[in-house]
């Protein structure tokens, strides 16, 4: 059984299991498509099958597009990474930390270093503490918003985010949280356009990506995948609720997130990561030069922080930078795979890897509740890369 073979096998399995309701994986490898395989359905009600041109939401794997926006722009001579985020969004200049059970004046200013790092100190909504909760009411008043005549657009957004205490100083350890989302706002003060304007011009049109983006229009909503929540002893079932301020129904929003706001296809996002892997060019077009491409797909982390990062299940012999895991040692790893790859993931499933020293783009689809990266991906990237 060759490798097409044993992917379509995982994959049928995975549908009939109900494991997933549909999905697609696509294995590029020296520039050339190896494979591409598709079990199951995109949507089950109205037994929509998945397609090629299955529109899929991409959640956190907006972020690498997202870190590869700032680069452009640091390129550009237009951003310094040590620059405060505070120079664009004005309430970052005096924030407050967590400590103990009290609130104390940040020890240095957040910069943008430490959005690409997740080393800023700001977090997702939670219960935990002030940090999390005050985070959670912005998110309450976004999603609040969203179907109201006010909504909340990116930057006031982030100046809100801005007034939430930190949970820990800049710099001092690690926290997976809305670093990104403010990335998206700086990129909009920076070049003074909104970010979906500014992504499409700088990167999804020269690279012909022209099924991604932060909302869709109307004739292309019905390649929209459904999304469907995994219930313990029930099954499948359709989830239709809105998430960290993105909609669901792919309807425009003020709300343009660089954490997790975009939607594409498996062949959109593969012009995007082979562009990454061929140095930041495809074909004739250049979107960065060599040496930005390398910076932005080999940082990482040290100290206190990646051994907070290392307690992320799943991932290890990796550390994180620039909004992307970075595999740094292949013997610590529980998955095949080689030092250097890098890549992210998605709430829903989507997953993509790119492995510079074999040539490969691995990316997987699908839209399932709480899915991230699980057994079903590890075991397709492990068929790839055996």
């Amino acid at each position: 059984m060759d490798k097409k073979e044993r992917i379509d096998r995982c994959l049928k399995q995975a549908v009939e299991n109900g494991e997933i309701a549909g999905g697609c994986v696509l294995f590029i490898e020296n520039g050339l498509e190896f494979c591409y395989a598709k079990a199951g359905w995109a949507a089950i009600e109205s037994r929509t099958p998945i397609r090629r041109d299955t529109i899929f939401r991409l959640y956190s794997m907006t972020k690498p597009i997202t870190a590869a926006a700032v680069m452009i722009l640091m390129e550009e001579g237009l951003l310094d990474l040590y620059e405060p985020v505070a120079n664009y969004i004005r309430t970052f200049e005096r924030q407050k930390v967590i400590v103990g059970n009290t609130l104390a004046a940040a020890e240095r200013t957040m910069t943008i270093r430490d959005l690409l790092s997740m080393t800023s100190g700001l977090v997702y909504p939670g219960k935990l503490n002030c940090a999390e909760k005050e985070t959670a009411h912005v998110f309450e008043e976004l999603t609040k918003r969203m179907y109201s005549s006010a909504p909340m657009d990116t930057i006031e957004f982030a100046e809100k985010i801005g007034n939430c205490p930190l949970a820990f100083h800049p710099g001092e350890s690690w926290q997976y949280g809305v670093s990104a989302d403010i990335l998206g706002a700086v990129v909009e003060s920076v070049s003074r356009m909104r970010f979906g304007d500014f992504l499409w011009k700088k990167i999804f049109k020269p690279l012909g990506m022209q099924d991604t983006g932060f909302y869709l229009q109307e004739d292309k909503k019905e390649r929209l995948a459904d999304v469907y929540e995994n219930r313990k002893g029930i099954g499948l079932k359709l989830f239709s609720q809105d998430h960290l301020g993105i909609r669901i129904d792919a309807k425009p929003n003020s709300f343009e997130s660089g954490g997790g706001g975009l939607f594409s296809t498996v062949d959109d996002y593969a012009r995007f990561a082979q562009m990454l892997l061929n140095g930041g060019e495809s074909g004739d077009v250049r979107i960065m030069q060599p040496e930005t491409i390398r910076y932005l797909t080999g940082c990482g982390l040290d100290g206190k922080r990646q051994d907070i990062f290392s307690n992320w299940f799943g991932l290890d012999g990796h550390s994180y930078g620039n909004l992307m895991r970075v595999l740094y040692d292949r013997k610590l790893a529980g998955v095949l795979g080689s030092e250097g790859e890098y890549g992210w993931d998605g709430w829903l499933g989507t997953y993509f890897v790119n492995d510079p020293v074999r040539k490969i783009t691995f990316l997987f689809m699908t839209q399932i509740k709480d899915f991230g990266t699980t057994n079903l991906t590890r075991k397709i990237k492990n068929i790839i890369f055996s």
